[in-house]
């Protein structure tokens, strides 16, 4: 039995749907105790994690490969000083370090940052002083360490610095390091309320915001994990997502080990749907989840056979139906899409037990209370767009749900305002209770009378063979107050003329009614994106 059952009580229905989940922990629950070494103790030969690289290396861990490194990596971090509420932030892409770094610092109530290695040195000044960090471990590649130590001149701040795989002037070598320390670790004193990870949003409109979540966050992916993404007991879950953005924690360890799935690590830097499948058929992956954008290249690029495969899932941005049902058709899988927010964990999405409908975020996790509200705080009705927003139980802490932004309590009011989450999100339920994405609130296009979600109108314009990313603003317009305006990338072999353009419009405003349809058309050669790959719909609109 999987050892997510010592912490939850579950609810079903007829079908085998989970439609209640109580979740329950003693007060100093710790991931790293509590989940990676009872596991090593109780099976310690039971694979963790599986791990390859474009180059050709292989690692496989067990449980107790994980207890062991992790507890060497816990006394190198000691022995340096690194105690409990210290914060350090890891950059350390998709290495098999990042579950050891990870674990160790979980068992020492330590705060983790994770960071990608895209950050240039500005971006990595602004999250050392404002974070305050007290530590880094990084890896060697993508010149991290210059830019680290660039950016610790620049902000004029001092910590330690670990650096895996090699020696790097500046930093202590934390692979050489491992070896010689012991593998045993008694148990640190910490609290489910300690802060245990820091992630900096993307920032689509201004500085990226610091998200807290503590100790008890990660048992709220066990919905995400077996509910969701129907990663399994004894299987190997695939999530394409690199260790910097909050998705690898969505996928890549909590709720996978809670619920007894090996987690598959493909080290790599560009991506090749060719080589991705080719990992997927190699190592017998039965689940898989990834961004659209993925889904995108695999059915433009051709999926071949995936026998072991059983279950694909996809979330961070809205997938088009004509991708949804040309992967289903190639593989007999319907793609099950999820929706939440860094804040958070899996808010809503196409359960285990429901069918999954194309386009539709699916019905509301069990862990939560949501409702649609319009501006004046009314319910949205049937149909109506409203803005996604949590209310919290009574008798529950609200777990996943991140307890502070960085040094932002103004800020953390006023999403909280009203007694309830505003997650700025704008989302319709429709009459048979299945929730519609619709960007965020401050996205929705007013024209003629009529708000618009932008996915409405891309949806339609993804399925023009020449669009190859797109993106709809509303931009001022006398006459309607907004013009639906597309921002459009092109497919190789099409070149932006007018007669394109006249072509992009005739094709989608067939399919749209009349006060959907698209007034503008720009082709650009590329969007303006954060550095997670979310475009600047801000800066579409200011230009």
């Amino acid at each position: 039995m999987s050892i997510y059952h010592n912490y939850c009580k579950e609810t079903f229905n007829e079908n085998g749907a989970l439609t209640h989940i109580e979740l329950v922990y003693p007060d100093n629950f710790n991931f790293g105790y509590d989940v990676v070494d009872k596991i090593a103790d109780e099976e310690p030969d039971k694979t963790a994690l599986v791990w390859c690289n474009t180059e050709g290396e292989e690692h496989i861990f067990s449980f107790s490969d994980i207890k062991r490194l992790s507890n060497k990596t816990a006394n190198v971090f000691k022995n340096a000083g690194i105690k409990r509420a210290d914060r350090v932030m890891v950059v350390l892409k998709r290495h098999y370090e990042y579950w050891m770094v990870a674990v160790a610092l979980h068992k020492l109530g330590a705060v983790m940052i994770p960071a990608t290695h895209m950050l240039t040195v500005n971006d990595f000044v602004y999250r050392l002083k404002s974070a305050n960090v007290d530590a880094v471990v990084c890896t060697p590649q993508n010149d991290v360490p210059d830019k680290i130590l660039s950016a610790a001149a620049q902000a004029k701040v001092s910590f330690k610095a670990f650096c895996v795989q090699k020696n790097v002037e500046g930093f202590e070598n934390l692979t050489e390091a491992v070896k010689s320390a012991s593998d045993v670790f008694a148990r640190e004193q910490t609290s489910v309320d300690d802060h245990m990870l820091l992630y900096f949003t993307s920032g689509t409109t201004g500085y990226p915001k610091g998200v807290i979540h503590d100790f008890s966050y990660p048992l709220a992916h066990i919905v995400t994990a077996k509910y969701w993404q129907q990663a399994e007991e004894g299987g190997l879950h695939f999530t394409v997502a690199e260790t910097g953005w909050a998705k690898a924690s969505w996928g890549k360890i909590y709720g996978q080990w809670l619920i007894g799935s090996a987690v598959m690590v493909y080290d790599f830097d560009n991506f090749d749907p060719k080589q991705l499948t080719a990992v997927i058929n190699k190592y017998g992956v039965t689940s898989f989840c990834a961004p659209p954008t993925v889904y995108r290249y695999l059915v433009r690029k051709g999926i071949p056979y995936m026998p072991n495969l059983r279950h694909a899932s996809t979330a961070g941005e809205v997938l088009a139906p004509e991708v949804f049902r040309k992967f289903t058709e190639r593989t007999g899988i319907p793609l099950c899409e999820g929706y939440g927010q860094t804040e958070t964990t899996l808010l809503m999405a196409n359960f285990k037990g429901m069918q999954p409908t194309e386009g539709s975020m699916g019905t509301i996790s069990p862990l939560y209370d949501i409702e649609l509200r319009l501006k004046n705080g009314d319910p949205a009705p049937v149909g109506t767009i409203g803005e996604v927003v949590i209310v919290p139980r009574d008798t529950d802490r609200q777990v996943g749900i991140f307890c502070g932004y960085l040094d932002n309590e103004k800020q953390y009011r006023h999403v909280w305002r009203g007694g309830v989450y505003h997650t700025g999100d704008a989302a319709y339920v429709d009459e048979n209770g299945l929730y519609w994405f619709h960007g965020r609130f401050d996205d929705i296009i007013k024209t003629g009378g009529y708000r618009i979600g932008p996915s409405e109108v891309e949806n339609v314009l993804m399925e023009h063979p020449a669009v190859e990313e797109c993106s709809i603003v509303g931009v001022p317009d006398p006459l309607r107050g907004q013009a639906i305006k597309a921002v459009i990338t092109l497919c190789n072999g099409y070149i932006g003329s007018r007669e394109l353009e006249k072509e992009i419009k005739d094709f989608c405003n067939d399919k749209l009614a009349e006060y959907k349809w698209i007034r503008i058309v720009e082709f650009v050669d590329k969007m303006p994106k954060t550095i997670s790959g979310k475009i600047r719909k801000t800066e579409l609109r200011n230009k």
